[in-house]
């Protein structure tokens, strides 16, 4: 396993704060935000360095019933090579579903049955295929249990991995988030799951309002965060840790004191020597019905479709809650992903607040027309279809924001949108003047 040691994650808000940290041995970054061709200085000043560089995937959804788009697969290679990076990342989630057509814009949780286990492993094994460079996959935080699952955390993980020889990325703060959320035990995970597949491991912030646990990545990491970590750092000594921070970016030198913070728990980083306990109480074969399995077929796949499908248009769409769930929660979960959903497309568009009169009543429209219109593409379409919806009804009220948003929308609407709707857009500017 690559030797990482502690990084942060890269983000472009605190990229000079970044640059300056003591002791800085790595970074992640996510893979979706930068372009191979055109990658920021403050990266290639860092590798410069020597700092490690390992991109961390968030769209490609392995989890869904779905086999991994071929296009998301280069790109996450290209950017790999693009980056030296020893190895890339992804998620164990679904993050769409095709029948119905809808984006969660957000990691769900897959379905810890024995069909989707064989959903994922095939996936996982086209995904190997596909990449230049190793493999890991990241366990997730989740608000929803499923209902009639086969399989616990470690069982499901530990099969995962004996099936397909991908790596694990362990999140500690998800491993607390689902303690919160689902009630599951994070130092039985870590007793169950084969530790010498640990690659690295992610640690973050987050709050917890009404008896339920947000993974915010926007707050100081807890002390209870830090203790799941070192109940891992008792088990196993992990080849790196990283500190993952995606909004709400504190000074500088608060960053640098998690970080030493971290240091302080873990230790030396990397050599598997300084290991004070068992390297992992999971052995190969060990998994409990872990004999090979026939690949899953288009029956399966359409099974676990129509699973995720009615989730996630209970969730984006307004559907009924499926039967099982607890529906309170689905309701704190959609809730959840349309509040993230209006603040991704307000900083991806900062323009659309400012055009709108301000947070709130951006805020107000947005959630609005989230209600009503489920995400079918990435959240940059999101943001121009607001824009369109917005403009179809003859909103804002203003004559003058109109015609700022109509100009917003021309201008970012591609280079051959279809005719009707130029012919639409240049009706509405005639009015608005």
């Amino acid at each position: 396993m690559a030797h990482l040691g502690v990084g942060i994650g890269w983000r472009p808000e605190i990229a000079d704060a970044v640059e300056r940290l003591p002791g800085l041995d790595w970074v992640e970054v996510v893979a979706e935000n930068i372009c191979p061709g055109h990658l920021p200085a403050s990266l290639l000043r860092l590798r410069e360095r020597g700092v490690r560089v390992v991109p961390h995937g968030v769209s490609l959804g392995i989890g869904g019933a779905e086999r991994p788009d071929a296009g998301k697969l280069a790109a996450l290679g290209e950017r790999a090579l693009a980056l030296g990076a020893p190895l890339v990342t992804e998620h164990i989630a679904f993050v769409r579903t095709s029948s119905p057509a809808l984006e969660a814009g957000h990691l769900l949780p897959v379905r810890r049955t024995r069909e989707a286990l064989d959903v994922l492993c095939e996936n996982v094994r086209i995904a190997q295929d596909a990449l230049p460079v190793p493999l890991a996959l990241e366990n997730i935080a989740a608000l929803v249990s499923w209902p009639g699952e086969e399989l616990t955390e470690g069982q499901f993980l530990t099969e995962l991995v004996e099936r397909t020889g991908v790596r694990l990325l362990i999140d500690v703060a998800n491993l607390h988030t689902n303690r919160v959320n689902r009630g599951e035990d994070p130092f039985a995970v870590l007793d169950a799951i084969p530790l010498e597949a640990l690659a690295y491991v992610h640690v973050a912030g987050g709050v917890e309002r009404d008896g339920v646990w947000h993974d915010t990545h926007a707050h100081p990491v807890p002390a209870v965060v830090l203790d799941v970590l070192a109940e891992l750092r008792k088990r196993v000594a992990p080849a790196g840790v990283l500190l993952e921070r995606d909004d709400d970016f504190p000074a500088e030198a608060e960053l640098a004191g998690e970080l030493a913070a971290i240091r302080g728990v873990v230790g030396p980083v990397g050599s598997a020597a300084d290991s004070p306990g068992r390297t992992s109480a999971v052995v190969r074969g060990s998994a409990p019905d872990a004999a090979p399995r026939t690949p899953a077929g288009p029956r399966e796949r359409a099974r676990v479709g129509r699973e995720q499908g009615a989730l996630l248009a209970a969730l984006v769409a307004g559907a009924e809650v499926p039967e099982g769930f607890d529906r309170e929660r689905v309701r704190v979960q959609a809730r959840a992903l349309a509040a993230k959903r209006a603040g991704v497309v307000a900083k991806l568009a900062p323009e659309l607040p400012g055009i709108l009169g301000g947070q709130a009543p951006y805020r107000e429209a947005f959630l609005g027309y989230a209600s009503s219109r489920p995400m079918t593409a990435g959240y940059r379409r999101d943001a121009l279809d607001f824009a369109e919806h917005l403009l179809i009804r003859d909103l804002p009220a203003d004559p003058a924001a109109r015609r700022r948003l109509t100009s917003w929308w021309q201008d970012r609407v591609g280079a051959r949108p279809p005719r009707r709707i130029v012919r639409w857009a240049r009706a509405l500017a005639g009015r608005a003047a």
